[in-house]
């Protein structure tokens, strides 16, 4: 589409931050205003605006706005009735990427205990949800206890923390490692690494290709969102 302005600016209301487009209020689908309560989101969506397009009648998309999408969603779509996303997110831990191991080579075998065993212990240890592990490619049911004490973590998050794990866990293919990187124990390359581990592990035997690079990029891209989001939301500023 078209831009069709010249200036963004935030304007702080008795509600929130309101993100104006010439002046005029952003507008969710719905037709309500945009509001955000932290000032940071609220000028980081300003700004990715403000460079959509370039300038007024430049040419902009809403990938351009990835972040303004993710305020939309936790708005929209998470508040008026979160279980829904609680559940989605929540069910990851029930298979979650961590759990399954390869039976061989043996360097792989290694790197994912040295690698992802300390994140089981952690979660463990602070949300006492204890994963069992299985090589191989079967399906391992968890304990109830412990999947009830992960959609109870998951369910304790408010509803922007939960908009950006709705990317993350999924990109990330584990409960586990989206809740370390809300909980700010991983960064978002930590983590994504983490998450390809066996691929990045064939590509040092094989090689690699340009369309698993660009794969890969595209979810690093999904999780660096997700985690910059979650950021701005966080605190006072």
């Amino acid at each position: 589409m078209k831009r069709f302005w010249d200036s963004t600016e935030v304007h702080q209301t008795e509600n929130g931050h309101t993100i104006l487009l010439d002046g005029k209020p952003m507008r969710l689908p719905g037709g309500s205003p945009l509001l955000v309560a932290k000032p940071r989101l609220a000028q980081a969506i300003a700004a990715e605006w403000q460079a959509a397009g370039g300038a007024k009648g430049g040419q902009m998309s809403f990938k351009d706005t990835p972040l303004t999408r993710l305020a939309g969603t936790a708005l929209d779509r998470i508040a008026p009735d979160p279980a829904i996303t609680i559940d989605a997110i929540a069910r990851y831990g029930e298979t979650d990427l961590l759990c399954y191991r390869a039976e061989t080579p043996q360097a792989l075998v290694r790197r994912q205990c040295d690698q992802w065993q300390h994140w089981l212990d952690w979660a463990e240890r602070i949300y006492g949800a204890r994963l069992r592990v299985v090589t191989g490619v079967g399906y391992l049911g968890q304990h109830h206890d412990s999947i009830a004490a992960l959609r109870q973590a998951v369910a304790a998050l408010d509803v922007d923390t939960l908009a950006g794990l709705g990317i993350a866990v999924p990109a990330l293919g584990s409960l586990i490692l989206g809740l370390a990187l809300a909980a700010q124990q991983l960064d978002a390359q930590t983590a994504h690494a983490l998450g390809a581990l066996d691929e990045l592990f064939q590509a040092e035997q094989w090689g690699d290709d340009d369309e698993a690079v660009g794969r890969r990029a595209a979810v690093l891209a999904d999780i660096v969102l997700a985690s910059r989001y979650i950021d701005l939301t966080r605190g006072d500023q």
